[in-house]
């Protein structure tokens, strides 16, 4: 046996898929803070056939680099926030509201929040997880926004507090959840960057709102949670405000006791002290051992190195290696590149 691999979500888009994002603004400031507007996305104007051949594309990319649990690359996604606001009745997409999120790290003009979140009633992710599973013999993970982070890239101009609108979201994330396992998704994952940017909120009610948006899902799915320190506008950014990685030590222990199976960090761009997995007793641990905003190819020896270095702390049945993020930056060459990488040093390591 040998360490089991996956990715985060985003896979690099070809080139005829053209999906919008944000757009970059002129800011008057010179630091480090970003200014962007969301852009309308044009998903419905790309033939189904092109987004489900980039589907495929993406899974057979990972599928030939070694990787055990592809995603299914997001090719339909603007952006993985927004795709889901979308399919959510309360949210303004028209009505762009100017707000500094990220801690300070982006300004950005975004959609707008102006009344009760709820599902629009028409299920959404087990179209494409159903999609994405018959390009692979192997099981494909589906992934979602968290209610923290859905918080942090929309502006609420309805809700009295943020609590209250981080549990009426894991409802609704619950409810795509709920259609996800039922369509036979067997890794599901929540996307929660903003624990390391906002540890209080996390503890005070991130993490309730996990065990909310996974309440109801049976015991052979495995639910996975994703808390990265952020990626940056553009690849080689060097000045980009990532999170504190030691929020990671801080919100260890809420996070193993609660229901989530498997906890993605980062490891690549910022090493951490790898003691801090033992903090992590319960839970499998994704372990970021490439970088998702660095040309630089990761060997891998030094990979494997690291990785080893990490089962010192950590049994080889509840460490996976992973990128620290989505690949949506590298492009399909360097992204393969790092994958193809990863996966030999995965499989170099004897876990008999």
């Amino acid at each position: 046996m040998s360490i089991r691999t996956t990715c985060i979500g985003a896979y690099p888009k070809p080139d005829y898929i053209e999906i919008g994002n944000f757009a970059e603004n002129a800011h008057q400031d010179t630091g480090v803070t970003r200014a962007f507007t969301y852009t309308q996305d044009n998903a419905d104007q790309v033939a189904e056939e092109l987004l489900i051949d980039a589907t495929r594309a993406a899974i057979e990319d990972q599928l030939a680099c070694g990787i055990d649990i592809p995603t299914d690359g997001e090719q339909r996604r603007e952006n993985y926030i927004h795709y889901h606001c979308r399919n959510l009745a309360g949210i303004d997409f028209v009505k762009l509201t100017n707000k500094v999120h990220r801690n300070g790290a982006a300004v950005a003009d975004l959609p707008t929040i102006t009344s009760r979140l709820e599902p629009r009633g028409n299920h959404f992710l087990d179209r494409d997880y159903r999609i994405a599973q018959q390009f692979s013999e192997r099981p494909v993970k589906l992934t979602l926004p968290g209610p923290l982070s859905i918080i942090d890239t929309t502006a609420n101009a309805y809700y009295k507090t943020e609590r209250e609108l981080a549990f009426d979201l894991a409802d609704a994330l619950n409810y795509e959840i709920r259609a996800l396992a039922a369509a036979g998704c067997r890794y599901i994952q929540i996307d929660e960057p903003l624990f390391v940017r906002k540890v209080d909120d996390a503890l005070a009610f991130g993490v309730e709102c996990l065990d909310r948006c996974f309440d109801g899902i049976d015991a052979d799915v495995t639910r996975v949670m994703h808390m990265c320190c952020g990626y940056p506008g553009h690849i080689d950014d060097d000045e980009y405000l990532k999170a504190d990685p030691d929020c990671y030590l801080q919100l260890a222990q809420a996070v193993d006791a609660s229901s989530v199976d498997q906890v993605s960090i980062e490891d690549a761009h910022c090493l951490n002290d790898l003691a801090l997995l033992e903090n992590f007793t319960q839970s499998a641990i994704i372990l970021g051992v490439v970088s998702i905003a660095s040309s630089r190819i990761e060997t891998a020896n030094y990979i494997r190195q690291r990785l080893e270095l990490a089962l010192r702390h950590i049994d080889a049945e509840r460490l996976l290696a992973a990128p620290d993020c989505g690949l949506m930056m590298l492009g399909r060459e360097l992204a393969i590149a790092k994958l193809g990488n990863m996966c030999r040093a995965a499989q170099a390591i004897d876990c008999a």
